[in-house]
């Protein structure tokens, strides 16, 4: 049976993913320190809100208020033992938001790391994480997620332990790394080096990329990076933050304007994705701008990092050596197979 998600992607020539999670739920009243996860059980209905306000601003895929799930973040909050009952709830919560929706929405349930440095840097095995992920997809399954969306990952161990743990479930995977350190995760995976790993899994997820990280303009660099060491079918996930984060007044905040969302969802559209959203400090207003930014473009050539620095602002990471290719002419030479949805 052709799982939804793979459905729209074989209909469609991107699809919108949503926002930021956390930062929206701050605006709902979530305390620092809070676990967002509890409020499924607790604020059902401001969590239900969260999603109708991606679904209507235009996600065609609403990620599940499950991020840190696992009975290893869980477990910082007293709640270890309630990791089937939390997941279940925020994928419900997300299934009966789109009953009756006039439009297919995808509904993907969130894995985030554990919080532990695994062996042979940390004291968490493999197998300990394999099977903390497999409790919490499992979970996810059952409360009717249609896909298994793992992100924010940054080492090689944590990457296959949750793809291996979510192949369990028996459900298609997405997966995406946070590249916020010089062009590479924080434990020192680059671009390529993510997309040679989820490869290397028995159960290869249906799609990869990079959230998070620094903002856009360092995002589409890395998405550049790993989408020139796939293959021409490839499908690639851009979920960027909403700009740069500032401390203001003890909180968190984001400068990226709708319109420079709008401009960086045409950039990674043009480098490759398919799977194009927002990460941290991402509202439903900017994701809105993104939809109308989407709908209105035809894919242009693979931009180069002095378009994406005009566009977006610099790039942290060191320029590619010279000579460096940063598509093959094979994906350079593709034309999108679909045209723009409405």
């Amino acid at each position: 049976m052709t799982n939804k998600l793979e459905q729209l992607l074989a209909e469609r020539p991107y699809l919108l993913a949503d926002g930021a999670t956390g930062t929206n739920l701050f605006a709902m009243g979530l305390e620092t320190g809070d676990a967002p996860e509890l409020w499924n059980l607790e604020r059902p209905d401001k969590i239900a809100r969260q999603y109708r306000s991606f679904i209507e601003a235009g996600a065609d895929i609403v990620l599940t208020n499950s991020f840190g799930g696992t009975r290893y973040r869980l477990q910082l909050h007293g709640a270890q033992d309630r990791v089937a009952e939390i997941n279940q709830a925020a994928a419900r919560i997300a299934c009966e938001c789109i009953v009756d929706y006039p439009r297919p929405v995808v509904i993907a349930g969130s894995m985030g790391p554990t919080g532990e440095i695994l062996a042979p840097l940390g004291d968490l095995s493999a197998e300990g994480a394999t099977s903390a992920f497999a409790e919490q997809a499992v979970a996810l399954a059952q409360g009717g997620v249609d896909v298994l969306w793992i992100e924010t990952m940054s080492s090689q161990e944590e990457l296959v332990a949750a793809l291996n743990g979510a192949a369990t479930a028996g459900l298609p995977t997405v997966c995406t790394m946070s590249f916020d350190t010089n062009g590479h995760t924080m434990m020192g995976i680059s671009p390529s080096a993510a997309l040679e790993i989820a490869q290397s899994v028995a159960q290869q997820p249906v799609a990869c990329g990079a959230n998070c990280g620094v903002g856009a303009a360092d995002l589409v660099s890395s998405l550049l990076e790993m989408s020139a060491a796939g293959t021409a079918d490839g499908v690639f996930v851009a979920k960027a933050n909403c700009g740069i984060p500032r401390y203001v007044d003890g909180r968190i905040e984001y400068d990226g304007t709708p319109e420079l969302m709008a401009t960086y969802a045409r950039l990674a559209y043009d480098a490759g994705a398919r799977i194009i959203g927002g990460c941290c400090g991402t509202t439903p207003a900017h994701l809105a701008a993104m939809r109308e930014a989407l709908q209105t473009h035809t894919r242009r050539s693979v931009p180069t990092r002095g378009m994406i620095e005009a566009a977006l602002g610099p790039v942290s990471t060191a320029p590619a050596p010279r000579g460096h290719k940063i598509r093959s002419s094979r994906r350079r030479s593709r034309k999108p197979s679909h045209p723009s949805v409405n």
